[in-house]
């Protein structure tokens, strides 16, 4: 997470709002949705998505603690409608500060403004990366860095759906070259769970220096 994405003054804020509680799978907000408010969320993750008609999703970031949504800011700051889906990825704990509280919290509290447009314009660079990351490079190479990136003790525990939505592909892509890395050596698939064997061989694959 980027230093403009910490919250500068949760407290204050956070106090201001109500607490919510989200369960896992919760879809938040939906294309054409009206914002009526923004999430800050403590504990947990919300992904926020585009679903093709075809049910192809992918996935354009995550608001986690100290993170806002910039699609929400925009929505707020607009009057607009929501261009995508937000749903909780794992159970979510926050408080909710109505669009009459943003909005006066932009107006009187230079902290929080700052805040808000540091964490746009950070999302707007991220959301310019992936579309260069989607332009440019080959699946192999992105879901090699996807692995390495984040498999936790040598092993990732996620989905060839979840991954194809992070990546922007479709799970069938993804599934044959993981099939591919695992003939290859590079990992072995499991029920549920992807092991990393040759974390080497993936870091090279992935393009970047090597790490240990």
């Amino acid at each position: 997470m980027a230093t403009n994405d910490v919250l500068t003054h949760p407290d204050a804020v956070l106090a201001a709002g109500t607490p919510v509680h989200f369960g896992a799978g919760t879809v938040l907000f939906r294309p054409g949705d009206v914002c009526s408010g923004l999430l800050l969320v403590r504990s947990g993750s919300v992904r926020v998505q585009l679903v093709s008609e075809t049910g192809r999703q992918i996935t354009l970031y995550r608001v986690s603690a100290g993170v806002a949504c910039v699609l929400s800011t925009q929505c707020l700051m607009t009057d607009g409608v929501y261009p995508a889906e937000g749903v909780a990825e794992t159970d979510v704990e926050g408080v909710f500060l109505g669009a009459g509280q943003v909005q006066r919290l932009l107006r009187e509290d230079a902290p929080f403004r700052a805040w808000m447009f540091g964490v746009y314009g950070s999302r707007l660079v991220d959301l310019v990366m992936l579309v260069e990351d989607l332009l440019e490079t080959r699946i192999d190479r992105r879901l090699a860095h996807h692995l390495v990136a984040h498999a936790a003790r040598g092993a990732l525990v996620q989905t060839h759906q979840a991954i194809a939505a992070d990546l922007g592909t479709a799970r069938e892509v993804v599934s044959r070259h993981l099939k591919d890395f695992e003939r290859r050596g590079l990992v072995a698939l499991g029920r549920g769970q992807i092991e990393v064997v040759d974390r080497a061989g993936l870091t090279a694959l992935a393009g970047e220096a090597a790490r240990a």
